[in-house]
């Protein structure tokens, strides 16, 4: 299915938010994640499946000033 990435289209096999990370190789504690600017809870990422043309968020912590 093709879903939009951080603004960028891309055709992927995952069915969930969970699945999504993993495909895209994220890792660690300290990420957000929103579909459709809706946040969804680290505890829904599981069980909240995507469709296409979804809008996914991911937000990851940056040092800098």
């Amino acid at each position: 299915m093709v879903v939009t990435v951080n603004g960028e289209q891309r055709e992927v096999a995952a069915e969930t938010v969970k699945a999504l990370l993993d495909e895209l190789e994220y890792e660690g504690d300290f990420l957000v994640v929103a579909v459709n600017h809706e946040v969804v809870q680290r505890r829904r990422w599981a069980e909240r499946a995507l469709t296409e043309g979804d809008r996914i968020e991911i937000l990851t912590p940056r040092q800098g000033g």
